[in-house]
């Protein structure tokens, strides 16, 4: 069961992952979750950026289905994707022991698809001790079913359900700051 210290993140506590946002992946999404999802995780990366936590992004077979969408791969300093095959990120090369690596407990989980390889992810992880926050409006799947039915299981399964504005607050506190002067700016 989820304690409040669980809900709760901070900045050096937290790791943004980025699953697969990938040029061919996403032109196959829906135009408005495309959008969304797009619009979402770019904010979450400036939020990681200004408030200085690290970003891990995975890219699912890239030679089928590209790189990572190139405004989110421009945005992320020093980007250097974890190339997979499996669907759950563990099992990308050094991924799972570069996580642990970081000794950060909560995972700020957006990408694709929401039902496939974010969702496993998440289990893997949680199966791992790690805080797994699902940002709805950061995930995306080409069917709203599987898109819906992902989030309630992971909430279900122990993930934290989040939205990128309720993440971004939570990880500033305070109103007036100069990182709050930056960073509410993007989800105005």
């Amino acid at each position: 069961m989820a304690t409040t210290q669980d809900f709760r993140l901070s900045p050096n506590e937290s790791v943004l992952l980025i699953v697969d946002v990938q040029e061919k992946l996403m032109a196959a999404m829906p135009e408005a979750p495309r959008n969304r999802t797009l619009d979402s995780v770019h904010t979450l990366i400036e939020t990681a950026n200004r408030l200085g936590f690290p970003i891990l992004a995975t890219e699912q077979y890239p030679r089928g289905l590209g790189p990572t969408v190139t405004s989110l791969a421009e945005s992320i300093p020093n980007f250097s994707p974890f190339e997979k095959m499996t669907f759950s990120c563990t099992g990308a090369g050094k991924f799972f022991s570069d996580i642990k690596a970081l000794g950060r407990s909560k995972i700020i989980l957006t990408g694709c698809e929401t039902h496939v390889c974010c969702y496993q992810t998440a289990l893997d992880l949680m199966e791992n001790g790690f805080i797994v926050h699902a940002v709805a409006d950061a995930l995306c799947s080409r069917q709203k079913l599987n898109w819906r039915n992902a989030l309630k299981a992971l909430e279900r399964a122990g993930a934290i359900p989040a939205t990128t504005e309720q993440v971004l607050f939570d990880l500033l506190k305070v109103a007036g700051t100069e990182d709050f002067k930056s960073l509410s700016r993007l989800i105005k």
